[in-house]
């Protein structure tokens, strides 16, 4: 299409190009006539030139033009121009640059903002701030129905958030008009518009699946394409997904949209029912869909509002030291503040990442779905720290309360109950712990500080910040060795240590238990470490009763701990075969911490063991999305596409899982899996050789070498390795009753043998 940019139009005096699809180019235009800005779509010049369709687009724009509707963008006419019409603004007309060639244009209002595409962000939105934006394209789409208009290619690209924050519908030019249509009746179903069958038109991972297959589509099409825009703003990814748009469009045919586990239950229920295949089981009016969001967003009260995600403070003491003691009083905040009742709290990972992004406090809010922000900031001289904390409405940045404290370092742990009391007063949340129990102010000050700087260490999870932090929790711990909340960070560090295979199991695992012990010595209320305790014995023991009265106990005292319910899933229930009990625990931990990959690590794995490849696909795919540069990601990936029978696709996949971790041995056991399905057979037997030949020089988990024996059908070395995973305390042997790859040898003896001496009897599950 020729390029504009400068020419007149008619009265229209072309300024600049602002957008580009298939049915136009719409570009920034000022009407010299009326002296107005506007935004005017250009049509394709086959489509101008198609008479039929261009009566179709005069009868659509009428009807559009007739809607003004504050949530669809307003249509002001379709004109004509050719390159001997109109003027320009009182010059001589000969001498304005005009097209040089009929053009038909839409004219419409010009919207400043951006759209909601540029707004859905990996992790997604907060489910409230979703939920406003649906019910808003409802209710356009409803008054566009009541018309007889039905849009037919609704998606982001398509919807517009203003820079005030109003939604707008765009882009109604695939739509078509329905007659005869009852104007008065906003609810009543919409009779079939008649497309022509066989004929697929609108956006692949948005359409229907209706308009899929190219049968007739109606307005309830349209609810099925905002289910998948509200199910993207709600994850950050589309529910169909393929590496093609074919296999896109096999996937809107042929599956069901994966769980929303960390949403609002009723908004998953509300999605759900929007993306039924079949669309009488659908919301059957944009009227009844908006309905039932606002029943959504009124049920849940002031649940918004009684919710807050502490970021990082600030450090403004010029010294990188300081940063651990910023981390530290943050994240001791953030531990205050989960034991207020009826409070939600954003978990530590999914906080610091989001507020490290410089992002807006309501766009924070909407990503992480809360009510309610924590910023401050920290700033020290010798002895001294000046703390400033602000707590801020994430709806529209207003401030709620500010404070500024002046302390001396000794006074710290008071000073985080006092920010905490402070906002439970400002949220009308009632204060039901005791502080008494907490005992924090007899700590050493120099252990704490060493506390600090150890989890600082802990959450960055590289091999040398490991080091780093298992140096700074025993050195507080040698300060004050009654602090029992170092013993708990021990006992955790060595519980991640000894999964991932970078310290023997057995030897990582009793030192965890010790220090777990002596923590619950020290102080029996800290319900998380009951709940480490729990997953150490699974781990070391195999002594289940133990797992449970240690689990129970932690459930007794905190019940609602998104770090309890994640440790109750992993060892109380996902060991013995209930995964869907499992799954619905680590659902809550997830709205606690959306943006966490170990927690999305977790989701996907209770995914796979629960024979739902396509779940653990897709939250692979989101994994990759929040950290391209991390290997649980494309781990992820890879186990999903072995078990969807896509062995170079896993192949891949797990090639990159390796290269990013730096050769972790889960990645080189499935890589070697994975070449042992593809037939890659010397490609498997290679990383065999390599594996053993590093088993004889440093501790290498044998799960490795029995997956790869899997991966070639070789069951006699398979079990083989797999008792010595048992005999060796592998975690990875532990979900054995649930592998899918188990299903064809669990009538084996020597797999009923591997139950017994993992103390897990058939008859558990």
């Amino acid at each position: 299409m020729l390029d504009l940019n400068g020419r007149m139009l008619g009265h229209y005096r072309v300024a600049a190009k602002i957008g580009e699809g298939g049915m136009g180019v719409v570009y920034r235009a000022h009407d010299e006539r009326l002296d107005r800005d506007v935004a005017i779509k250009v049509l394709p010049e086959e489509l101008a030139q198609d008479l039929s369709r261009l009566a179709r687009f005069e009868r659509e724009a009428k009807a559009l033009a007739a809607l003004n509707h504050p949530n669809v963008a307003t249509v002001y006419g379709l004109e004509t121009s050719d390159s001997g019409s109109g003027t320009g603004s009182g010059s001589d007309p000969s001498l304005e640059p005009r097209a040089s060639s009929p053009s038909v244009f839409l004219v419409m209002e010009l919207l400043e903002g951006e759209s909601l595409r540029k707004q859905i962000r990996p992790g997604g939105m907060g489910w409230r701030r979703a939920a406003e934006i649906a019910a808003a394209v409802a209710d356009g789409l409803a008054a566009a129905h009541a018309k007889g208009i039905i849009h037919r290619d609704l998606k982001p690209e398509n919807i517009f958030i203003t820079a005030d924050g109003r939604v707008k519908i765009l882009d109604f030019g695939l739509a078509r008009q329905i007659l005869p249509v009852d104007e008065s009746a906003e609810t009543a179903t919409m009779a079939p518009a008649a497309t022509v069958a066989g004929t697929v038109m609108g956006t692949v991972g948005y359409m229907s699946p209706e308009q899929a297959a190219g049968r007739s589509v109606d307005a309830r099409g349209d609810l099925f394409s905002l289910g998948t825009v509200l199910y993207e703003m709600l994850e950050g990814r589309r529910p169909f997904v393929g590496d093609t748009a074919a296999a896109t469009l096999a996937a809107l045919l042929r599956d069901e949209a994966p769980p929303l586990p960390g949403v609002e239950p009723r908004v998953a229920r509300l999605v759900e029912r929007c993306l039924k295949k079949n669309a009488d089981e659908r919301f059957q009016s944009a009227a009844e869909l908006k309905s039932a969001i606002g029943e959504c967003l009124a049920s849940s009260g002031d649940q918004e509002s009684a919710s807050i995600a502490v970021l990082p403070f600030h450090n403004m003491s010029g010294s990188a030291d300081d940063e651990y003691l910023c981390d530290g009083l943050t994240e001791e905040i953030i531990n205050v503040l989960t034991r207020i009742p009826d409070l939600r709290v954003i978990a530590r990972t999914s906080a610091f990442a989001v507020g490290r992004l410089g992002l807006d406090v309501r766009e924070i809010g909407a990503r992480l779905g809360v009510g309610t922000i924590l910023e401050g900031s920290v700033r020290r001289s010798g002895e001294r720290l000046r703390i400033t904390a602000q707590l801020v409405s994430s709806s529209d940045g207003g401030h709620l309360w500010s404070e500024r404290f002046d302390r001396q370092r000794t006074d710290v742990f008071a000073l985080e109950d006092e920010i905490a009391e402070a906002i439970a007063r400002k949220l009308l949340v009632e204060l039901k712990y005791e502080k008494a129990e907490r005992s924090r102010s007899v700590v050493n000050v120099e252990a704490h500080n060493a506390l600090l700087e150890g989890r600082h260490y802990f959450a960055r999870g590289t091999p040398e910040a490991m080091k780093q932090a298992m140096g700074c929790l025993e050195r507080a711990i040698e300060l004050d060795p009654s602090f029992a909340v170092a013993h708990d960070s021990l006992a955790e560090l060595y519980w991640y240590l000894g999964f991932f295979g970078a310290v023997p199991p057995r030897e990582a695992f009793s030192q965890g238990i010790w220090h777990a012990m002596r923590a619950l010595a020290l102080d029996d209320s800290l319900a998380e470490t009951h709940a480490l305790l729990g997953m150490l014995r699974k781990e070391l023991d195999y002594n289940w009763p133990e797992v449970d009265r240690e689990l129970a106990r932690a459930r007794e005292l905190n019940r609602e701990s998104p770090t309890v319910r994640l440790r109750y899933a992993i060892g109380g229930l996902m060991p013995h075969g209930r995964i869907d009990e499992a799954e619905a625990e680590v659902a809550v931990t997830l709205q606690s911490d959306p943006l966490s990959l170990l927690v999305r690590w977790w989701v996907s794995t209770i995914a796979l063991l629960g024979n739902r490849p396509e779940r653990m696909l897709d939250e692979g795919r989101h994994m990759v999305e929040l950290d391209p540069n991390h290997f649980l990601g494309y781990l992820t990936i890879g186990l999903a596409c072995c078990e969807i029978n896509a062995p170079e696709e896993a192949i891949a996949a797990l090639e990159k899982a390796r290269e990013l971790s730096g050769g972790v041995p889960i990645t080189i056991g499935y890589l070697a899996f994975a070449y042992g399905r593809a037939g890659r057979r010397d490609e498997a037997l290679e990383l065999i050789e390599q594996t053993k030949a590093a088993a004889a020089e440093t501790y290498v988990p044998p799960s490795t070498l029995a997956l790869a024996h899997i991966g070639l059908d070789d069951w006699d070395a398979a079990f083989f390795w797999w008792g010595k995973a048992v005999e060796a305390r592998d975690p990875i042997a532990v979900p054995i009753k649930t592998f899918p790859f188990f299903d064809p040898v669990r009538g084996d003896p020597r797999y009923r043998a591997l139950l017994l001496r993992m103390n897990l009897s058939e008859e558990r599950a």
